[in-house]
Order: structure tokens, then sequence, then C-alpha cells
């Protein structure tokens, strides 16, 4: 098995890059910088700009291809035109590494893809009814993929992330925006406090793109904790990991308009495959993140 990983420079991609050196796998970083600290195999390309990926793909000489690359700048992504200039070029690359012989393809999706009125997602039966762009981006392109695969009869897998956190996550998203907050370097703001969400560590996230490139997997799977945490509990978390007051968050909490109340991931076939999350979002794990980077 060689593996040729896309995203390696992202959030997810640093901690996947990580657990393929730990478990021995055999890997080529595709991307326009080579990853710190990182001395394997490396090509250099901007994904957006390669119009062919043919020669990408034979130089590279992997049997697998992990997918992440996207674009992903915090409040910007949900409907950027950059959405469909990544799908153009997945396109282009997944139909170039499935043409040379590759063997199978797992690609990044993402929660937003289903229809938020559900609350409770499973693959296999939720219906997809994205509101943004972004997810109806991506799920245009796992149809796409899907397809590209089946004509070469390449295995492929669709993995659909929920919320994923840890160390290395932007500052600006919610976890390490509330403990700027209770260190006090930025101005409270307001949460949804009574919503539930579906928290992953981002190792754990990892570890699950690890399990659905050693097993046999194919077709939709949840990468999420399947449990529900409301916002307030990790507001009172994450104050309590700095002995303040949770309430200059909370006072401030309001529903917020598109939002849905629940977004949980059912992640039993994940599960079914051995996988299962290894931290969990307590005052003392999160104490543990310090510092975000």
């Amino acid at each position: 098995m060689r593996v040729l990983l896309t995203g390696a420079n992202g959030f997810i991609g640093r901690h996947l890059l990580s657990q393929l050196k730990n478990a021995d796998i055999n890997t080529v970083v595709v991307g326009r910088s080579r990853p710190d600290a990182y001395k394997g195999d490396y090509i250099e390309a901007d994904l957006l700009q390669t119009q062919c990926c043919n020669q990408l793909v034979q130089s590279a000489e992997a049997t697998h291809l992990i997918h992440l690359a996207w674009y992903t700048e915090h409040g910007q992504y949900w409907s950027s035109p950059l959405n469909l200039r990544w799908l153009e070029a997945s396109v282009r690359l997944v139909d170039s590494f499935c043409a040379v012989g590759g063997k199978k393809v797992i690609a990044a999706g993402t929660c937003a893809e289903y229809d938020w009125e559900f609350g409770f997602c499973r693959e296999d039966s939720t219906p997809l009814n994205p509101a943004t762009l972004y997810g109806t981006a991506k799920d245009a392109t796992r149809r796409l993929l899907e397809m590209i695969c089946k004509n070469h009869q390449t295995q492929f897998v669709w993995a659909r992330m929920f919320l994923p956190y840890g160390k290395g996550e932007d500052r600006h998203r919610l976890i390490p925006a509330l403990f700027e907050v209770f260190q006090g370097k930025r101005p409270p703001f307001g949460v949804n406090a009574n919503a539930y969400r579906d928290f992953l560590h981002v190792k754990d996230v990892a570890n699950a793109f690890i399990q659905l490139l050693l097993s046999d997997a194919e077709g939709n799977y949840n990468i999420a904790s399947g449990q529900p945490t409301q916002i307030a509990e990790i507001v009172y978390a994450i104050a309590n990991v700095f002995n303040s007051n949770p309430h200059v968050v909370l006072d401030l909490s309001s529903n917020r308009p598109g939002e849905p109340e629940i977004l949980i991931g059912d992640s039993q076939k994940l599960r079914m495959l051995g996988w299962h999350p290894m931290h969990s979002i307590k005052p003392i794990c999160l104490s543990q993140e310090l510092p975000f980077e």
C-alpha cells in the first residue's frame, strides 16, 4: 500500500499524516507546500491550477488516495465560489488516479450535505438537502467521484465529518474562541447555548480515516461521535478550566436562524469496522488542548 494524501497542511491533514507515519504506512503528500517537519515523499502542486493530473498521479505511484484538500477559510467557505473550483479539481484528480489503476479513493465530505431538519443523521436514510454552496458542492463532488470510481471499478469511500476540534484548530472556531474569551484575549460573544452538536477530537477523526483505509469499507460513512453535547456544556467546561464565570457568554446566548437545534451523526457503520473514539470533550480533556495553534 502507498497512500497519496492531499490536504496534509490542513487541520485534519496534519493529524492524519502523523498517524500514517506512526502506522508505518508508505505515504506521498501533494500540495502547494511541504508540511512542517515532514521528511517523506512530497510532490509540489497546486491542485486548483493543475489542469491535467496524469503526470502527478503517475509520479506518485500510489495505490490509495485520501483526498482532504478543500477551501476551509473560517466564515468564508460556506458561500465561496472556490467550492466550485475544488469540485472540478477533485474530479480531475480522482479521474486521473483511477485511470492509472488506483485501488481505493477515500474523500472527505461534510455533515452540511444532510437535511438539518432531521437532526440525527444516518448515512443511508437521512435525506441530503444542503442549505449552502459548500454543502451542495460537496454533495455534487460525492456523486461525481462515486460514478468515476464505479466506472473504473475502484473502491470508493465518502467520509462525512461532523465537528472536529483539537490542537491546530482555527482560533476563530467555537472551542478555541471560547478558550480566548475565558483567557481574556477576546470579548465575550453569544452562542446558541441550547443547541446540541456532535463534537469529535481531531485525533479520533484522523484515526477514522486510517480505519477506512485499512478496511474493505465502501460507500458513505459518518465520522462522528454519535453523542449529543449541548453548547452550554462546552461553555461551562471551558470556563471551568480557567475558573471563570460561564455566564459572560451564556447571558449573550440566542437562537440563530438557520441553525438546527440538534445536529448529530450516527457512527454505527464506522464503529462496526472496529473504530471508536478515544477522547472525551470534558473539562480535564479540554484543558489538555491548550494552546490552540
